[in-house]
């Protein structure tokens, strides 16, 4: 007890001491002709000795600032920039004591001109309407470092270790290169690629649909968007980096992005090709495309260290993985109306995987277990075509296409061996199975908007726009299986099948929506939509004829043919309420459904059509309390149909442990979603605070009900069951601490829910009540260009009580520990560590219950910094496993996969810039104008 009291006398004596550093310095910001407030000033503090940003803060709306520093002997500038208005500046000659400057008066500039800056000198921030902008060159970086080195320096602005972008506690879920995306809108590549000497701003938008970005409309969310503009004489020239590796093992990887900019177009091309697990392209500096390093949760070890693009997804599954990528982008301006930005990629990718899962199966009268080995190997060929054009008819009218193309190849080979025994250890069924597929995908799809605003009223302005896709699916298999049943009559089942599965599914829906503004902060909005998509599914299965060698007959059981389609329309109306520190959408209106279902089996076919109108509602509200508190919440309320297949009374026999059947008297599921969030942070004294909490209601939720008999053979249908309840909050804090070229940045956090879920077994209702609990913490700290070391560390707990099931109660914890080093010293060095703990109480007997995972990398950088060569050693201690829990309330499954093992590998990069039309003298690149 006594050195807990001491260790909370020391905290409070080291916490005074830092508070007894710090001094405020305040006034009140007026236009000097009307001597009436101006808000959104800014007002900073620079180094009188080199002109760098000490501190900054915003004025509020009554013209009031205050800026809370670290004390100081050397004097510096008090600076104030407002647009339109000319910069003040006042020397403080040392910072020692709070100082209360009074009223500071800015004069009109005296033009009309946007914005006005200090010849030679620029504010570090500025607010204009609703967006936030940096100036680059006010934050120092290394003369090497990349836009996300850049980006890190700007206040308000994180970057977790999982690489999540917020500004001041806002998640970023796009980043732009002069208003355009930059292979994909997640913007890792730019990030990450991008020289940090080319930017010249940094704005920070709300993010907005192409729809409410047209017609001027708040964004109905809270995310942000990160535009990056490139200096003008840097927006033309030729960049890049090309790297290589060989390992041990056998083990490669190589990268290329190249970068052509000149103006208005810009030509990029990346590819990639490794055997090392990473599916997507990453240039990461420290371990470049090896998995399990910078960036990626020590627990998912069977992820890579790459990313994918544009919300693609090029693979990633369990088990080594052999990968090859190629892509392009281009974005230009055509004949100064057309704005274009396509990209193509092409993938390859062929993955083998071993798994061996034990699964217990969770019956109302007993438990049962299931042993699986299973061996995989897939091979996939995928083209990606996304293209999108804008066109500026004239100030008034705007046109948006953006289509989107993909065909994939694959051929699949699985083989597994099972068997089921009851909790009497007999021996209820056991099968073996050897599928061999191949599947052609493809798919398009196309959205188009036109808007026009009105020449009479600002802000009035009608839209029509329209959605297709298309998607066709072709699947051929060859299937050899055996399933031994031993505690019933029921036959043994032995096949020697061909299966063809054609899919086809297609989409048109269209909106018009006209806009009236009713005030200047209050619009309304009538809309009308109407969706149509249909779908169409045959599978038709030939068993092998042993007389003629063939498989041609035709098996009926094992063939049938599914349509459906769905219309729906949906007038509405909605208000749009738009005050500086308040935005409000509320849209409300009812929806008409036709719901058309057809099957063929067993020569029998059935119709099955339901009319339904539904109430749809939804509603979203952002209040800013102050500059840096704000709350969002939102509500929508829906109906979601039952799918074709669990209406029909289609009989599913593809899985010999397994058959599966329709249910005509389901009901559609209501669903009632809600969340909010409550946002605090203060870029004055770094620190943030935020809760979000969400929960969505079920009534009518469609479920699957399954009845074993005693070999444990399945007969599955769908019921819907009474309610369901899904809720999950958390909260967040951190801060961080900084002290000229060193940064402590600390955050702690915690998650939880509680779900609340019926289901059906052996016909019997089951009730499952859970919850889950994730306290965690994370440090960084760091010397700039020196060293950063960032450990973290969560728990989680998870625990589920039954009711009216063969067990009351399951639960289990994981420990998750992971620590980052990195060390730019000595000079030309990289020297970068991953090291990661991993355990879970809850893995069965037979299965390793915890795991360390440690990457080590060591660069060095020559000629001129324009080579780095690098040793990685991948899993250095040998202890990668693949072996991860799954939890439902039928069964708990503990799986393990192959995995990666260590290798050692050794890389080299070469980068290469040229602007402006300046011969690249060291690298020999040049580039002509």
């Amino acid at each position: 007890m006594f050195k807990h009291f001491l260790s909370a006398v020391l905290f409070l004596f080291l916490f005074s001491s830092y508070g007894q550093n710090f001094v405020t310095v305040k006034g009140k910001i007026i236009d000097e002709k009307t001597k009436l407030p101006l808000e959104s000033a800014t007002v900073y503090l620079t180094s009188k000795k080199d002109s760098t940003v000490i501190d900054y803060t915003i004025s509020e709306k009554n013209g009031n600032f205050e800026i809370r520093t670290r004390k100081s002997n050397e004097a510096v500038d008090l600076k104030a920039s407002f647009l339109g208005y000319q910069n003040y500046k006042k020397e403080i000659s040392k910072l020692a004591e709070n100082l209360e400057l009074g009223i500071i008066s800015l004069v009109e500039s005296g033009t009309s001109l946007d914005e006005v800056v200090l010849k030679g000198e620029a504010p570090p921030i500025r607010i204009k309407n609703d967006t936030l902008e940096f100036d680059a060159a006010s934050f120092k970086v290394g003369a090497d470092a990349n836009v996300e080195k850049l980006i890190k320096q700007l206040p308000g602005v994180e970057i977790s270790p999982e690489g999540k972008i917020t500004v001041n506690g806002k998640e970023v879920n796009q980043i732009l290169v002069n208003g355009k995306p930059f292979f994909g809108k997640d913007g890792k590549i730019a990030t990450q690629n991008l020289p940090a000497e080319i930017i010249e701003k940094i704005q920070v938008v709300d993010t907005k649909t192409k729809a409410e970005e047209l017609s001027g409309d708040t964004a109905s969310g809270e995310e942000k968007t990160i535009n990056l503009t490139i200096q003008e004489d840097k927006n033309k020239g030729f960049f890049g980096k090309i790297m290589g590796g060989y390992g041990s093992d056998e083990r490669y990887e190589s990268s290329l992005l190249l970068n052509w900019f000149k103006g208005d177009q810009k030509i990029s091309v990346l590819a990639s090709a490794n055997n090392i697990n990473s599916v997507g392209f990453s240039m990461n500096e420290i371990f470049d495309n090896m998995g399990g390093g910078r960036n990626v949760s020590v627990y998912s070890n069977d992820e890579d260290g790459s990313f994918g693009i544009n919300g693609m997804n090029f693979g990633g599954n369990n088990g080594l993985t052999t990968s090859n990528l190629v892509g392009i982008n281009y974005a230009d301006k055509w004949f100064k109306k057309v704005e274009v930005n396509n990209n193509y990629f092409f993938t390859n990718n062929e993955t083998d995987n071993v798994t061996r899962s034990s699964r217990t199966n969770l019956l109302p009268t007993e438990t049962t277990f299931t042993e699986t080995v299973s061996n995989s190997n897939r091979l996939g060929n995928s083209h990606n075509l996304n293209m999108n054009f804008e066109v500026k008819l004239d100030s008034l009218t705007s046109i948006y296409v953006e289509p989107k193309l993909v065909r994939s190849i694959n051929k699949d080979r699985f083989s597994n061996q099972q068997e089921t025994r009851n909790q009497a250890d007999l021996l209820t069924n056991e099968s073996t199975n050897d599928t061999y597929s191949d599947v052609d995908n493809t798919s398009f799809e196309n959205y188009m908007l036109y808007y026009q605003q009105s020449k009479k009223k600002k802000n009035r302005g009608w839209s029509v726009s329209l959605q297709n896709e298309h998607r066709n699916s072709a699947t051929f298999s060859n299937v050899n299986s055996s399933t031994f049943y031993y505690l019933t009559d029921e036959p043994d089942d032995i096949r020697n099948q061909n299966l063809k599965r054609d899919s086809k599914f297609n989409k048109i829906a269209s909106e018009i929506r006209f806009g009236e503004p009713l005030t200047d902060s209050l619009k309304l909005s009538v809309t009308a939509e109407i969706d149509y998509y249909a779908s169409n599914d045959e599978e038709a299965t030939f068993d092998f004829d042993a007389i003629t060698g063939s498989y041609d007959n035709f098996n009926a059981l094992l063939s049938n043919e599914i349509n459906s389609s769905v219309l729906k329309i949906h007038p509405s109306a909605g208000l749009n309420w738009n005050k500086k520190n308040l935005r409000a959408r509320f849209n409300v209106g009812p929806e008409f459904v036709t719901f058309k279902n057809e099957s063929d089996y067993l020569s029998v076919r059935t119709n099955l059509d339901k009319n339904y109108v539904f109430p749809r509602a939804t509603a979203n509200l952002y209040y800013s309390i102050t500059k840096s508190k704000s709350v969002y919440a939102n509500y929508n309320f829906r109906m979601e149909l039952p799918l074709a297949n669990q209406i029909l009374p289609v009989t599913n026999l593809s899985n010999p442990l397994n058959t599966i059947v329709g249910n005509g008297d389901l009901n559609p599921t209501q669903q009632h979603n809600m969340y909010m969030n409550f946002n605090n942070y203060d870029w004055q004294s770094r620190s943030g605070f935020f809760f979000y909490s969400g929960m969505t209601l079920y009534k009518d939720q469609i479920v699957s009900s399954t009845v074993f008999d005693e070999s444990f053979r399945a007969q599955t249908t769908y019921e819907n069951v009474d309610k369901g309840f899904n809720s999950y909050l958390g909260a967040s804090w951190s801060k961080t601490f900084k002290k000229e070229k060193r940064s402590l940045r600390l955050s702690v956090g915690i998650d939880g829910g509680y779900n609340l879920n019926q289901g059906l077994t052996n016909a019997e209702l089951y009730e499952a009540k859970g919850w889950r609990m994730e306290p965690r913490m994370s440090l960084n700290w760091s010397i700039e260009e020196l060293i950063t070391i960032a450990p973290s560390y969560s728990y989680v707990f998870n625990s589920t009580d039954f009711t009216n099931y063969v067990i009351d109660n399951a639960n289990n914890f994981v420990h998750r520990f992971k620590m980052e080093f990195t060390s730019y010293w000595p000079k030309k060095v990289v020297f970068g560590n991953d090291f990661g703990y991993t355990y879970n109480s809850n893995i069965a007997d037979g299965f390793q219950k915890d795991f360390y995972l440690w990457n080590t990398s060591l660069g060095y950088n020559f000629y001129k910094d324009r080579l780095l060569v690098k040793v990685k050693v991948y899993d250095v201690l040998n202890q990668n496993v693949g072996v991860r829990r799954t939890i439902t309330p039928t069964a708990i499954t503990d799986a393990e996969n192959l995995v990666l093992q260590q290798y050692v590998m050794f890389s080299l990069t070469y980068k290469l810039d040229k602007f402006g039309g300046k011969k690249d003298n060291e690298g020999g690149m040049f580039f002509i104008d």
